[in-house]
């Protein structure tokens, strides 16, 4: 019986995941045909969409979030803004070989943005003050490689509480510049379609920010946008090791220095918003990324692999709306994708993609829905490194979820995720959870 559940549970995995290939492979050869001039005017990243600083803090205010690639919000108007994002979890998993434990656990971010002309100076200027913090039980790690619960990942053996410190200047072309340590979770809130950060929307990793292996979750350093009228330009240059619970002096770039370069395309695909991206990520490092890795999965020392010097990654994303509702300012839904490739040794991942479908139901914009699949490859190398303690594979899974909107601040998510774990020893797994999350 076993067998056959595990058989019927990959052919699903099979299904769905040739299905969210085929359609969204589909919109993306579609959209240079259907790209034109109109794509130049501002209405081509879609008058609906709102791009205020409040959206930008609190995915919920607009489920259709401002994109990462869209130009940035312009500058608040209030020289304090201040807002509190709480989520609470239970989850459990309820097939496969990991124990049918309920745990319990939660996530407190912190958003404090103060204007320069609360210092009496240039409003150009903003200080932004990160606090997050962590409590509980959580279930990363009991059935995939890959964390699937986003608020709750953190590296092994490190604490509840974390601060992360920023200075940002804005010039008035829309350009911007930030020094000091970030929080990359918040860009994962501002993605389109997808608009996931671990309060909101997809719940994997996977999903909500696709780990390349090159880039921390919490990184100190310059980050630079600089939107034209035909595309948005993105560089970063930063530590390549984590700065969770790090003021970022500590090791102040002893492990090299990482960057990233990025060019975002709007477009318009039938008359609805598209976001196209090429994103070049890369650093000097020249040893395997412990603070990404389970202690199982980090080789012994003398190992062959992870002493090569250098690793490079690119990717390839799309975020294309396919319905927005003009009863319903900041709403809709579309789909999105991406693939990824990077030339492995030291970089523990060398090729993954996601495909999925999120947005509101137009019975009920106040909710939000999302179905995804996802595929990870971990390097060729640090698969033969760890093959005597362990056997590995690619990891491969679908995540569907759905929130209720009880009210501005307050929403409840169900969410099923169905796991080919990257250990080949488990069985496939599924997961299954509530989410509360409130906003203040």
């Amino acid at each position: 019986m076993q067998v056959a559940l595990r058989a019927r549970i990959s052919r699903t995995l099979l299904a769905a995941s040739s299905a969210l290939s085929a359609t969204l492979l589909a919109f993306l050869l579609a959209a240079p045909a259907y790209a034109g001039e109109e794509t130049n005017s501002p209405e081509a990243i879609g008058p609906e969409l709102d791009s205020s600083a409040e959206v930008a803090r609190d995915p919920s205010a607009a489920s259709v979030a401002p994109a990462a690639s869209t130009p940035p919000a312009p500058p608040q108007t209030e020289p304090v803004m201040f807002k509190l994002v709480a989520s609470q979890f239970v989850d459990t998993p309820v097939q496969g070989d990991a124990p049918k434990t309920v745990r319990y656990s939660g996530r407190v971010d912190g958003y404090l943005d103060i204007s320069g002309s609360a210092f009496g100076g240039d409003d150009s200027l903003t200080l932004t003050v990160r606090p997050e913090y962590t409590w509980g039980k959580d279930s990363n790690g009991e059935i995939g490689l890959i964390p699937n619960n986003t608020a709750l990942f953190r590296a092994e053996g490190r604490g509840d509480f974390d601060l992360s410190v920023s200075v940002s200047k804005r010039w008035s072309s829309g350009a911007k510049l930030t020094a000091g340590k970030v929080n990359v979770l918040d860009l994962g809130a501002k993605l389109p379609v997808v608009g996931s950060d671990g309060h909101f929307g997809f719940q994997n990793l996977s999903m909500a920010l696709p780990p390349s292996a090159i880039i921390a979750n919490t990184l100190t350093g310059a980050f630079l946008e600089v939107p034209t009228e035909k595309v948005l330009y993105r560089l970063w240059v930063y530590d390549p090791d984590s700065q969770y619970q790090r003021s970022g002096f500590e090791t102040a770039f002893e492990s090299g220095v990482g960057f990233l370069g990025s060019v975002t395309f709007p477009v318009k695909v039938g008359g609805k918003p598209g976001y196209y991206a090429l994103k070049l990520s890369g650093s000097t490092r020249d040893d395997i990324n412990v603070d990404s890795l389970p202690a199982a999965l980090i080789p012994s020392p003398g190992s062959a692999f992870g002493n090569k010097s250098g690793e490079f990654a690119a990717v390839l994303a799309g975020y294309q709306y396919l319905g927005v509702y003009p009863e319903a300012p900041g709403k809709g839904w579309g789909i999105f994708g991406q693939v990824y490739i990077s030339n492995g040794d030291p970089t523990f991942l060398d090729r993954s993609a996601m495909l999925g479908i999120s947005g509101n139901p137009r019975f009920r914009p106040q909710d939000r829905f999302g179905a995804a699949w996802f595929r990870y490859s971990l390097t060729n190398g640090l698969v033969r490194a760890l093959d005597q303690r362990l056997a590995l594979q690619d990891e491969e899974g679908v995540e569907y979820f759905y929130t209720l909107g009880l009210s501005d601040n307050f929403q409840v998510t169900a969410n099923v995720q169905v796991i080919d774990s990257a250990v080949s020893a488990r069985d496939t797994g599924v997961m299954a959870g509530l989410r509360v999350t409130a906003s203040f």
